[in-house]
């Protein structure tokens, strides 16, 4: 009985927070503007498909990134000393303390064509970048910037896991640190590279904010669209909710995906 009573509040806050606002999603979905059951809202996401297919592409090539990133970084720290490691969590989580709307506008500031950048380069009398700004590359170094400690901290709580003994048992058998990292470090750490992914690819994919700041407009994600479709002058919250819903059933087959792909790990 005791158990059950301290779930209430978690399922009161299910319940309002979740359960409510996507029933409001999947009945705007599927109803006019009078109220009235149809499938056209439905029928208009063939329109954004493009817009769609650009946004999981954009996604994607960030998760990759941050992949490739993250996993160097997430193995050094893991390898670190206790002491140290405490450390260097903080210096990688201390920009996550900042604004989320403040840190993705200090990128403005620096890629911009008058820029702290290219007022540097300038000074030494450098050769000087071209206006970022409006560009996909901006778009895609946003959500890198932005993200990148969601792939660092799953794979390093795997990465701690790995015993030592391991790395030193392959080492004394041969084997240089390729085969040391594809053999041993990337198969013990699949769990955690897969949680990498789905939340770093989830935030990516639905992202307005990054896309608008330093994409200017000219690079436009679903977000966009959809946060368009409720907040923006071409007001229709039916069509907002159908490409809301359609890109909620996208993350979801994208998650369970990879779910499958790390209980088949914890199982071998």
């Amino acid at each position: 009985m005791k158990s059950k009573a301290l779930s209430v509040p978690y399922l009161i806050w299910m319940c309002i927070f979740i359960l409510i606002p996507l029933g409001l999603v999947i009945y705007f979905a599927f109803t006019t503007q009078t109220g009235k059951f149809t499938l056209s809202n439905l029928s208009l996401i063939t329109k954004y498909l493009p817009v769609l297919l650009h946004s999981i592409w954009l996604a994607l090539i960030a998760t990759i990134i941050c992949l490739v990133i993250g996993f160097p970084i997430a193995f050094m720290i893991s390898r670190a000393m206790p002491n140290k490691q405490t450390s260097l969590l903080m210096l990688m989580l201390m920009p996550m303390w900042i604004n989320y709307l403040l840190r993705t506008y200090a990128w403005i500031t620096l890629l911009d064509k008058e820029g702290i950048i290219n007022q540097v380069l300038r000074f030494f009398n450098l050769h000087e970048f071209p206006n970022m700004l409006g560009t996909q590359g901006a778009v895609v170094l946003g959500m890198v910037y932005n993200y990148l400690p969601f792939m660092i901290l799953p794979i390093y709580s795997v990465m701690t896991k790995i015993d030592n003994s391991l790395i030193e048992a392959a080492r004394d058998l041969g084997s240089n640190s390729q085969k040391v990292v594809s053999k041993i470090v990337i198969p013990l750490s699949l769990p955690g590279i897969y949680t990498g992914i789905t939340m770093v690819f989830v935030p990516s994919i639905s992202t307005f904010i990054i896309s608008r700041m330093l994409g200017q407009g000219k690079s436009d994600l679903i977000g966009d669209i959809i946060e368009l479709q409720f907040l923006g002058s071409s007001y229709n919250p039916q069509l907002g909710s159908a490409l809301a819903l359609v890109l909620m059933v996208i993350v979801l087959l994208i998650m369970s995906i990879f779910n499958q792909f790390g209980s088949e790990d914890k199982a071998i």
